[in-house]
């Protein structure tokens, strides 16, 4: 069997996300699609998966909508489906920091297409912070990226307070799996008044996909 699996996420402004939960629900079964879609009043943010052609017509119907026209995704592929079901949830936040009014929409820090990370990591000045949990650091990361020894997300706020004011005039550069949590660690970052401040846009799944070993 050959599953064809699609990750994505998009910070927008969505007041009527209630009203896409019976929407995209529908359209994934029509489709026999499984997995898990987050809706938010922040965006959305999913990994589906299904056969290429269901799963292409389901990001197809996604991008038809106007507010994901320019949804952005990441492609895999697996033997065996990886998902029992479909499941389409209403959250307060598509990644859940808990810090209210925050808008990645409104500010965030400086996108870094995967070509050219290496030599912004390469610099001896520039911060690297892995902004995942500690048991995904452990499993492997990039050369001398900082730990910020979360356990969860909520919990970076936190080391930032604890951690990061002696480095508020330095580059810093930030990296996830996929580019949803560093992209609102950034916007956290400038909303406390950080102004160097980057992340790898499509985080590491993107970097894979592009990067050789």
């Amino acid at each position: 069997m050959n599953i064809a699996i699609s990750a994505f996420y998009k910070f927008i402004s969505l007041p009527h996300f209630t009203a896409l939960r019976a929407v995209l629900l529908d359209a994934a079964r029509q489709r026999s699609i499984r997995g898990t879609i987050l809706l938010a009043p922040e965006g959305i943010n999913g990994t589906i998966a299904g056969s290429p052609d269901e799963l292409s017509a389901m990001m197809g119907f996604i991008r038809s909508m106007p507010d994901f026209a320019d949804l952005d995704s990441k492609q895999s592929h697996a033997q065996d489906m990886p998902f029992k079901r479909m499941k389409v949830r209403l959250k307060k936040e598509i990644v859940t920091m808990g810090v209210a009014g925050l808008d990645p929409t409104r500010i965030v820090g400086a996108y870094v297409a995967p070509e050219d990370w290496n030599a912004l990591i390469s610099d001896p000045d520039v911060l690297v912070i892995d902004t995942r949990n500690s048991f995904e650091f452990a499993a492997g990361t990039f050369r001398n990226s900082v730990d910020p020894g979360t356990r969860s997300f909520g919990e970076f706020p936190a080391y930032v307070a604890r951690e990061l004011p002696e480095y508020r005039n330095r580059k810093i550069a930030m990296f996830c799996t996929g580019g949803i949590r560093c992209e609102k660690a950034t916007s956290y970052l400038r909303d406390q008044g950080f102004e160097n401040v980057f992340h790898l846009k499509g985080g590491i799944l993107k970097y894979v996909e592009v990067i050789p070993p």
